[in-house]
């Protein structure tokens, strides 16, 4: 891809600027970092329209920096969120130079002076109005924080400002939560293949009592939002497409599942 290429030759860190700039630096071992503190909103809106290789390069940077942040945010980071930051990074189809500069990331976001408000607001800038890669980075950052199987407060509290700080109303985070509980996108369920029918219920995200209309309608939903193709559009790294087409056949097996139930 484009911007992988940009980033290992030294090109992004003085086209995006700004913390993601500076946190790109530190991830491809460029000398293009400008300090993660002390950097003008005006040093990194220049120029800002929604470039596709730009947009990749935001969401790679802040999505493995912000697990991170999250994975230290009850104070310690246990052997079960690295090994998880490290499956999700397999889930997603990372190797090699890619796997290695996402644990920097990591890592950087464990640090104790990352400028997390700071890093949310121009990955929002960046993203602009593609509110299904929004999505999918919070649905990334939620796997991250059951990585031990539980939501630590202090967690659940990180993730609630990620929503505020990037305008996602909280239902819609409790709405994927269920979906994660319910093995979506995770470890727990997902690995069989198989859901129970409360279980596809919750990640169609219906009620058992919901209309067949109205089932078809959240099915169609979920599966535009997270169709591989129309991700990659947006700005999804090609490198990272695996989980969505994961999820996109969970979501498929889950809506077979209640129609058998109800037989339409």
């Amino acid at each position: 891809m484009a911007w992988w290429g940009k980033a290992l030759g030294g090109a992004f860190g003085f086209m995006v600027g700004g913390p993601l700039g500076a946190l790109m630096g530190v991830a491809f071992g460029h000398n293009f970092d400008r300090g993660m503190t002390g950097i003008g909103q005006s040093d990194w809106k220049v120029g800002i329209g929604g470039n596709q290789d730009r947009v990749q390069a935001a969401f790679f940077t802040a999505t493995f920096s912000v697990m991170g942040y999250i994975a230290k945010a009850d104070g310690k980071v246990t052997r079960d969120e690295i090994r998880l930051a490290e499956e999700v990074m397999r889930q997603l189809g990372l190797d090699g130079e890619m796997r290695e500069s996402a644990k920097k990331l990591f890592n950087e976001g464990k640090s104790d002076d990352f400028p997390i408000d700071e890093i949310l607001d121009q990955f929002k800038s960046e993203l602009k109005r593609r509110t299904t890669l929004t999505q999918m980075f919070l649905e990334i950052q939620l796997q991250a924080a059951y990585a031990d199987g539980v939501m630590d407060p202090s967690e659940e509290k990180v993730l609630a400002h990620i929503c505020q700080r990037l305008g996602i109303p909280l239902a819609q985070l409790k709405r994927m939560e269920e979906m994660l509980k319910a093995g979506f996108g995770g470890q727990r369920k997902a690995s069989s293949g198989q859901s129970s029918l409360p279980d596809a219920y919750a990640i169609v995200g219906v009620v058992k009592s919901v209309s067949d209309v109205d089932l078809k309608k959240a099915y169609r939903r979920l599966m535009s939002q997270h169709h591989p193709d129309k991700l990659v559009a947006k700005g999804l790294p090609d490198e990272m497409i695996k989980d969505a087409t994961a999820k996109t056949q969970q979501i498929k097996s889950a809506y077979e599942l209640i129609r058998e139930s109800r037989g339409i």
